[in-house]
């Protein structure tokens, strides 16, 4: 296979550090985007030609090009940028702070655009790149108590999908990927953010916080064969535009689909209803 270089976001534990694991197993190179540079120094002291790890916070909008141009320094190319760093607050509409929902935002969705925009020049000058974006089955339906996080999930989906039309024609592809439960610590107790119930919705999501707090260490999910798959899908001439990852994903996207067909369709005359009579069907470019 054809050697790429991957910038990896959040690269310390996870998806991310399965993703890096894997890139560097396949002999690929590695730029270990991290807070906490000696969370991945094992992985530095291994493949010490191949891996360079980089002090990053993903919400740092304003260090994305120094990060880019590091990893150009360090190896002339970047193939696939993975923006893989994230987490989750779980509570109301109602409890959730105007801060905190900002933050997921940052993280979610301003800091991958930030890193995209700067690292765009580079693969569009050589004609090739793969933008790997970690979405979630909650990027494409939500439930009680995950707005904030199912927000910015939505948020990054909807950019994602404008930016492969846009990127396609100079050889870029974009993937977003979808996973369902995964064994990466996301609902590990320092990672998953519960805010302080409020008796208004205390016992409706009481469900909700139960299974999420418990089930750390439980998913199905395998965080090692969900790397192998993507590195193997980015050194491939094709990639999906969006990758549901793990079963649950599968029967809960295409069930939110089908809900979502249905809807559409029961209401689809009376939204058809809307329009003026007798103009024309807009003609759209795309």
């Amino acid at each position: 296979m054809t050697t790429r270089t991957w910038i990896i976001t959040g690269a310390s534990r996870g998806f991310g550090r399965a993703l890096a694991e894997a890139a560097l197993k396949a002999g690929d190179r590695v730029v270990a985007a991290v807070r906490r540079p000696g969370s991945v120094a094992d992985l530095a002291a291994e493949y010490p030609d191949s891996c360079l790890v980089a002090a990053f916070d993903a919400r740092d909008v304003a260090g994305a090009e120094r990060l880019v141009r590091d990893s150009l320094d360090r190896f002339g190319q970047i193939d696939v940028l993975v923006n893989n760093a994230g987490r989750a607050v779980v509570g109301a509409v109602e409890e959730v702070s105007d801060a905190q929902l900002r933050e997921l935002m940052d993280l979610h969705l301003f800091g991958p655009a930030a890193l995209i925009r700067a690292v765009l020049p580079a693969m569009r000058e050589r004609g090739t790149g793969t933008i790997v974006q970690m979405s979630s089955q909650g990027g494409r339906t939500s439930f009680p108590g995950v707005s904030a996080y199912s927000a910015s999930k939505f948020a990054l989906e909807g950019w994602s999908e404008a930016l492969a039309g846009e990127v396609a024609p100079f050889g870029v592809r974009v993937m977003i990927v979808e996973p369902s439960r995964f064994r990466t610590g996301f609902n590990g107790g320092d990672v998953l953010e519960f805010v302080e119930p409020s008796a208004t919705y205390r016992d409706l999501l009481a469900n909700v916080r139960a299974d999420m707090a418990g089930t750390d260490g439980r998913q199905e999910g395998d965080p090692v064969r969900a790397a192998e798959i993507i590195v193997s899908l980015a050194h491939g001439d094709e990639v999906p535009l969006r990758l549901p990852l793990g079963r649950e994903a599968v029967e809960r996207i295409s069930g939110a689909y089908r809900r979502g067909l249905d809807e559409v369709e029961r209401w689809a005359e009376v939204a058809r209803s809307a329009d003026f009579a007798g103009v024309p069907a807009s003609v759209r470019p795309v």
